[in-house]
């Protein structure tokens, strides 16, 4: 049995038969070329008994694509270990990307991304930093979104290094990273540390999303509502409530969007964030935020990454790419 095949007959396992027939009937909203069932694993519930699960599904370790370097390092003064990749064949100074893994701001690893951040270095010949930084529950915020920021400054303190143009550094990630592609971005500005751009694929922004009951049919397969209210309270360390968040806990409460860094969002429409995805890229565009939304039919939660091939998911990688190419004035590699 292949690994995928183990993945897939584990998820099934901890999913159980009825909620794998409700999921059966609502595959029909799916784009055909996204049904996959590399799914299945990713339809289990997240709480406080299917953590150990989850945390165990995105400890795998991929490997960087063909003609990207990787190596590991600590940021000093911290706990944080990162992952840094880098084109074999470049020209220094190369542009920075920080990479920020997904996982609800509970489970995920730098090293299960190394293999989908390669393909953002070696079209874009830039050095991607991936922090491990702490989880929730044991570390609710803002323990994570500090990590992300001393590898920021890290990245910033030890540009010549790395091979890094400190003047050409971007933010991005995928779900939770995404969330925390957000809150760097914001709190970067505050604290005059310069970035040209984020990038931030379906983010988690929003606390008050937990609080809704009428999604209009959306969020019924990979990352459900129920899921993302328990991930919230997690990182909060209390339950959201309407009333109030945190600075930098939910990027999309923040008041004034003047002066970030260009932006790029991207969203299937059947994804539990897609309301708060649209309207945080509207907000951005109305306080005067370069910001390309991209919304995908079809789309659910993490199909970038259990169906990476299909067509529709490269365009949507590619959109990305050509973005930051944009705004970071990137190359790609020369062979």
């Amino acid at each position: 049995m292949t690994k995928a095949a183990m993945i897939a007959a584990a998820g099934l396992a901890a999913l159980g038969i009825p909620r794998y027939l409700a999921f059966r009937k609502k595959l029909a909203t799916v784009a055909p070329e996204l049904r996959t069932p590399a799914m299945i694993p990713w339809l289990v519930p997240m709480n406080t008994r299917t953590l150990p699960y989850h945390r165990a599904l995105m400890s795998f370790k991929s490997k960087p694509e063909p003609g990207v370097a990787m190596t590991e390092r600590h940021v000093e003064d911290s706990d944080v270990e990162v992952v840094v990749l880098a084109p074999v064949h470049r020209s220094a100074p190369a542009p920075g990307v920080l990479w920020l893994h997904g996982g609800a701001m509970c489970a995920g690893t730098a090293q299960l991304e190394v293999q989908p951040t390669s393909r953002l270095v070696e079209p874009l010949g830039a050095v991607a930093v991936l922090p491990n930084y702490r989880l929730a529950p044991e570390n609710p915020f803002p323990a994570g979104l500090d990590d992300c920021l001393a590898t920021l400054r890290w990245m910033v303190k030890h540009a010549d290094e790395l091979g890094i143009d400190p003047d050409c550094i971007a933010v991005a990630g995928a779900s939770a990273g995404g969330g925390l592609a957000a809150a760097v971005a914001q709190r970067a500005f505050d604290d005059g540390i310069s970035l040209r751009a984020q990038a931030m694929v379906y983010p988690m922004l929003d606390d008050r999303t937990a609080l809704r009951t009428d999604f209009a049919g959306r969020g019924e397969l990979t990352w459900r509502p129920a899921s993302n209210k328990w991930a919230w309270t997690a990182y909060l360390g209390r339950e959201p409530r309407m009333s109030d968040a945190p600075e930098y806990a939910a990027p999309a409460r923040r008041t004034d969007l003047a002066g970030l860094p260009p932006a790029w969002i991207g969203i299937g429409d059947l994804d539990t964030y897609f309301d708060e995805n649209v309207a945080y890229a509207e907000r951005l565009k109305a306080a005067g935020v370069p910001c390309e939304l991209v919304i995908v039919p079809g789309m659910y939660h993490v199909a970038d990454g259990v169906a990476q091939n299909a067509p529709s998911m490269k365009r949507f990688h590619a959109s990305m790419v050509g973005f930051l190419r944009t705004h970071l004035n990137a190359s790609p590699i020369s062979s």
